[in-house]
């Protein structure tokens, strides 16, 4: 169990409806080499929700910092929010991208959404590149290849902005 005063400034809470927050976390910290599970909080007597279930779930993955929270059907998540992980090769892109759609499904760009309905984009370091340095005319081939493609492909992106 982390200690308050080790608990980061700066998270993003995720809310799940019913019993999700605990699987996700789980199959998120599975798909970082970093991931881990920082502690999980089960529902007192004392509040909604049933005694004993898991109330939230804290978890790291590539150095941020979440929160997991069993807490109902009121509020679904939506694309106006992403989290967004930058990969620093096509072995990284294409794993990320198979699991964390696994159960829910691919986008264009480099989206998807994950089984518990959050976005993700999974988003190779060097198209940052390709589309931020360069002539104006290899930064608009890059990006103009990304707009074409679900999960993105370095090679096929840098074989565009070369022309």
């Amino acid at each position: 169990m982390a200690k308050i005063s080790e608990v980061p400034k700066v998270s993003m809470m995720l809310w799940y409806d019913a019993n999700g927050a605990e699987d996700a976390a789980k199959h998120y910290v599975k798909a970082f080499k970093d991931g881990r599970i920082v502690s999980t909080a089960h529902y007192p007597d004392s509040m909604p929700g049933a005694a004993g279930q898991v109330m939230t779930v804290a978890f790291e993955i590539g150095g941020a910092a979440f929160t997991a929270l069993n807490a109902g059907p009121m509020f679904k998540p939506t694309e106006a929010t992403s989290i967004c992980v930058m990969c620093d090769d096509q072995k990284e892109v294409d794993f990320l991208w198979d699991h964390l759609a696994e159960g829910g499904s691919h986008s264009m760009c480099g989206w998807l959404k994950d089984r518990w309905g959050f976005s993700w984009q999974v988003t190779p370091r060097r198209l940052i590149e390709l589309t931020t340095t360069g002539t104006p005319e290899q930064k608009s081939r890059a990006f103009a290849a990304m707009m074409q493609m679900g999960k993105l492909d370095i090679a096929k992106i840098e074989s565009a902005a070369k022309g």
